[in-house]
C-alpha cells in the first residue's frame, strides 16, 4: 500500500506474499482476454498436424470446410493465418473466445499459485533478509517453485481447455463441465494429467529463468532510473 509523508512525498510499503498473489491472479484475468485466441489458433494447429503425421488426414486430402454450415471441399487449413481465416469466417471475432471461461478458470487461481509460490520462496531463501539480497540461485529455484505450483493446482483444466478449444473446430463442445464428465467417463481421471511429467520438467527451469531476467532487468532499471 502506498501512503503519503506530510511532505507529499510517497513512502511505499512492501506487499506481503499474499498481496503479491492477489495481485497477479487479478491480472491474469486481463492476460486471458490475450491469452485466449493466440491458445485457440496454437491447439487447432497442433491436432491438424498430429492428425496429418498419424495418417488420418493427408496434406493434400479435402476436407468440411469450417467456413459454412455446407460441407465444402477444401484444403485443410495449415498455416496460422489460414486458421485465423476460417475461425473468422465461420464465427467472427468471438469465434477467437471459444474457451475463455475455461482459461479464466486457469489463469485465476493457477496465477495466484505461481506469484505465491514465487513470493514464499523468496521468503524463505531471505530468512528474514531483504528479499533484493537474494543471489541468481535462490531466483531461480523460486521461480521454478512458482511454476511447479503453477502447473500442479490447474493442469487439468488446462486440459480441459485444450480439448474444449479443438472440440470447437467441429462445434461439438459441450462446456467445461460437460467436457470434464466426458473425459473422465471415457479415458479416467489420469487422462486429465497426461504430459504432467514433461510439462514440470519444462516449467522449472523455464520459470526460474524467466524470474532471474525479470529480478535482474528489473534492479537495472531502477538503477538508472534513481540515476536521474
Amino acid at each position: 500500500m502506498n501512503g503519503w509523508t506530510g511532505n507529499w512525498s510517497p513512502v511505499l510499503c512492501p506487499f506481503s506474499d499474499l498481496h503479491n498473489a492477489a495481485a497477479g491472479s487479478f491480472a491474469s484475468a486481463f492476460a486471458a482476454l490475450v491469452l485466449c485466441p493466440t491458445e485457440l489458433v496454437k491447439c487447432r494447429l497442433q491436432t491438424m498436424y498430429e492428425t496429418q503425421m498419424s495418417g488420418k488426414i493427408a496434406k493434400s486430402q479435402k476436407f468440411s470446410c469450417f467456413a459454412c454450415c455446407n460441407c465444402l471441399s477444401v484444403s485443410p487449413p495449415s498455416t496460422v493465418w489460414s486458421v485465423v481465416k476460417s475461425i473468422l469466417r465461420k464465427d467472427g471475432p468471438l469465434g477467437f473466445y471459444h474457451g475463455l471461461s475455461s482459461t479464466l478458470l486457469r489463469e485465476v487461481p493457477g496465477y495466484f499459485f505461481f506469484f505465491g509460490g514465487y513470493e514464499l520462496s523468496r521468503s524463505f531463501f531471505a530468512s528474514g533478509r531483504s528479499k533484493d539480497e537474494l543471489g541468481p540461485v535462490p531466483l531461480m529455484l523460486s521461480g521454478g517453485v512458482g511454476g511447479i505450483c503453477l502447473w500442479l493446482a490447474v493442469y487439468p483444466v488446462d486440459c480441459i481447455k485444450s480439448r474444449i478449444q479443438v472440440l470447437s473446430m467441429s462445434g461439438k463442445q459441450a462446456g467445461f463441465l460437460g467436457t470434464f464428465i466426458t473425459v473422465v467417463r471415457n479415458e479416467g481421471i489420469m487422462a486429465l494429467y497426461s504430459g504432467l511429467k514433461p510439462t514440470m520438467i519444462r516449467a522449472f527451469p523455464a520459470n526460474g529463468a524467466l524470474f532471474l531476467a525479470y529480478e535482474y532487468s528489473r534492479k537495472l532499471m531502477m538503477s538508472q532510473f534513481e540515476a536521474y
